[in-house]
């Protein structure tokens, strides 16, 4: 009975359905499949027929998955990963390659690393695009459900089922507009408290490390403004007298045509790494040797840019990554 059943099915179905489960949006789903929106309409309309359920019912920010989705996701998702699997066991060959390279990092961090990225897409899988999804508060589901292919950003130990790459180290730097009133002070603990702070918080969770220390001191400092966005805290920095503790490679990638001035934060922040992830899953497949390998590369020519930030200098340039996470 299965076997007939199946011959009479569109097996085509089940990849829609898929992006349909994992977007949420018939939209987003036929933006991510290459389809246009009334074709996966007709799609789901046809799911919903095979499966006599609804599988996404409308929500108040958009559709939900109904029980019956959400029991079919993980076996569905394990089927088609399956196939996937199966069908890319030929060498991986990106000159011709076609798709999406789906990767989660911050704004910043895309600003520095991307352009490294294209310029070797360019060359080596010029039919490839490059999506971009920012970082929420369940960075490693992502991995677990293939909706991105990797994350690049500062997690220091990857839990059972995620491969982890180191990519570079950095230290952190204190970064004040070049006209601010500080610029000539020497930026001693009980200075830097008296101003005032910008925190990018990404994803509301977890401490900052700057605070961590002070706490440790039995100091505070006050925060004015939070943002979730580095771009963002760039521009109020440079347009205030606010003040923000972000990565080295951050700052000289925020910090064009000379407006800032980065110092040695006055308290030990130690210096942190910036790593690759994945899922154990994609460990040994052509394609994502592939990609891991091109992101290295693309990382070791961030770091190996010229015109490096060192403390206490302007920046005028371009070139480097964040953290996902609170500064």
């Amino acid at each position: 009975m299965r076997e007939v059943n199946l011959r009479r099915i569109d097996l085509n179905l089940l990849v829609v359905l898929e992006a349909l489960l994992e977007e949420r949006s018939v939209t987003r789903a036929a933006t991510r499949l290459g389809m246009s929106q009334p074709a996966v309409s007709r799609a789901l309309s046809r799911l919903r027929t095979l499966f006599g359920d609804a599988l996404l019912a409308d929500g108040r920010s958009g559709y939900t998955l109904t029980p019956r989705a959400e029991e079919i996701r993980p076996a569905l998702h394990t089927a088609l990963s399956g196939v996937g699997a199966m069908l890319e066991a030929t060498p991986f060959d990106p000159a011709t390659a076609t798709g999406q390279v789906r990767l989660l990092m911050l704004d910043l961090e895309t600003a520095a690393l991307v352009p490294h990225l294209l310029a070797r897409l360019a060359t080596e899988a010029p039919a490839l695009d490059l999506d971009i999804v920012p970082p929420g508060p369940e960075v490693i589901e992502t991995l677990v459900s293939d909706a991105v292919d990797a994350v690049v950003g500062v997690i220091d130990e990857a839990p059972a089922g995620i491969r982890r790459r180191r990519l570079y180290d950095d230290r952190f730097v204190t970064l004040m507009r070049a006209e601010h009133p500080a610029v000539a002070k020497t930026l001693d603990l009980d200075s830097y408290l008296e101003l005032g702070h910008i925190v990018v918080s990404v994803t509301g969770e977890g401490s900052a490390p700057v605070d961590t220390a002070l706490a440790r001191l039995d100091r505070r400092r006050r925060v004015h403004v939070r943002v979730p966005s580095f771009l963002a805290a760039v521009e109020i920095a440079a347009r205030s007298d606010l003040i923000m503790t972000l990565p080295a490679r951050l700052a000289q990638t925020a910090a064009g045509m000379g407006r800032f001035v980065a110092l040695p934060p006055p308290v030990d922040l130690g210096s942190f790494t910036m790593s690759l992830l994945w899922h154990t899953r994609h460990q040994n497949e052509p394609r994502h040797i592939w990609l891991r390998r091109t992101i290295v590369a693309a990382a070791t020519g961030l770091i190996a840019e010229p015109g490096a930030p060192a403390a206490g200098d302007a920046f005028s340039g371009l070139g480097a990554h964040g953290l996902p996470g609170r500064q």
